[in-house]
């Protein structure tokens, strides 16, 4: 593309690229969705006189339409262009998220949390995808690498932003989304990227979409990415904190800054993957991370302390960061670039499948093994996952 043999010209750094700079806005906006509303759930709770359960929807419903709506998205994307999808997308994320923090009714709360994750579906995807289109080898994953890290900042820092403003109001983080307006705006008239001139019809679109599925390397790289988000939704997102809780007694506020220990290492790690992949390839690192989260997994069960805890959530967040960026950079070059949509949102939805399957299968792990018990078996299954990966990803 053009674009791409313009930045192979310029000799200036990844991280000083402005349509980089717009993408990290947009990847901020993926990321805000559920952390930043978590912290006001006791207050939605009281307000509205729910239950656990009840209050829980109000992340279902918001991250359900991404699983049936994000490869539409990618598709979209294909046919009619990036920003025509993503302008709309933010907008809508952006005006549905603000109006809840006007709902003073539980059904119209959730009925505004619907509209929002329509439009919060194409976000996780296309921002990768474009990524894509604007940069090729070891800058496209440098450049993966600084969006990852703008992403760990993101998630480590929307929790205690969203509790800071739900003491003034539980409805008050719901209000954070309505940045998206102008980012969309932002990306209108700022964004410069080369967009897709697709000419097939439906039927060699889908097939051209199918065949680099067949890859056996795309094949382990998703069936990675799968395991990777069943790690980290089950294992540290999820069941972290309870056995935090029933093995040291911790507060909220030491169970937060655990668990945002691992985020912040990915967004400090990732910023120097560029120099790492002139060393070693992307295929070695994912390889590497998957022993990093087996090891980290094992861990946690035997420390004698919660501060210790530190250890293997800091392994964690270096496996992070080198598995996803060097995962997203081998599907971004393994993607035709007319289907990139896609096949980036084909993505997508198998990490949105992670994050549902995480903690369904921890839980049952709980069962005849418990809580420490289930830690070993996600940490079998990311062994597992570098076996396989020694035979797909190669």
């Amino acid at each position: 593309m053009a674009r791409v043999a313009e930045r192979e010209g310029s000799g200036e750094p990844v991280y000083k690229d402005h349509n980089l700079h717009v993408i990290w806005f947009v990847t901020l906006m993926a990321a805000l969705g559920s952390s930043s509303v978590a912290p006001a759930f006791p207050g939605i709770r009281e307000e509205f006189g729910i239950s656990v359960g009840q209050v829980g929807l109000l992340i279902t419903v918001f991250t359900l339409p991404g699983v049936l709506l994000t490869p539409v998205a990618g598709v979209l994307s294909d046919w009619y262009g990036r920003r025509t999808v993503l302008v709309p997308s933010l907008l809508l994320f952006g005006v549905a998220g603000g109006a809840c923090a006007l709902a003073r009714d539980f059904e119209l709360l959730l009925a505004l949390r619907v509209l929002q994750g329509v439009g919060a579906a194409a976000l996780g995807a296309i921002n990768v995808t474009l990524i894509g289109d604007l940069f090729s080898g070891r800058e496209r994953t440098a450049a993966l690498g600084y969006n990852s890290t703008v992403l760990s900042v993101g998630t480590a820092s929307y929790p205690a932003i969203g509790g800071a403003v739900a003491t003034f109001g539980w409805f008050y983080p719901f209000a954070l989304p309505i940045v998206a307006i102008p980012i969309a705006l932002l990306v209108f008239f700022s964004l410069r990227n080369p967009e897709p001139h697709n000419e097939q019809d439906l039927k060699e679109y889908a097939g051209s979409v199918w065949e680099p599925m067949k890859n056996k390397q795309v094949a382990g790289i998703l069936v990675g990415n799968l395991v990777t988000f069943i790690a980290l939704f089950g294992a540290l997102i999820t069941y972290l904190p309870a056995i935090m809780y029933e093995n040291f007694g911790s507060t909220p506020l030491v169970i937060g800054i655990v668990v945002a220990s691992s985020s912040l290492t990915t967004a400090l790690t990732s910023t120097q993957l560029g120099p790492l992949t002139s060393r070693f390839s992307e295929k070695p690192l994912i390889r590497a991370s998957f022993v990093l989260y087996a090891v980290s997994l094992c861990l946690v069960p035997l420390v004698p302390n919660v501060w210790l805890l530190f250890v293997p959530t800091i392994i964690f967040g270096v496996a992070q960061s080198i598995n996803i960026p060097s995962a997203f950079s081998l599907l971004n070059e393994a993607a035709p670039p007319e289907n990139r949509g896609a096949f980036m949102s084909l993505n997508s939805t198998v990490l949105r499948l992670g994050q549902t399957l995480g903690p369904v299968l921890m839980s049952a792990a709980a069962i005849p093994f418990g809580l420490g018990g289930a830690y070993f078996a996600v940490a079998a299954l990311a062994a597992a996952m570098f076996l396989l990966a020694l035979v797909l990803i190669r």
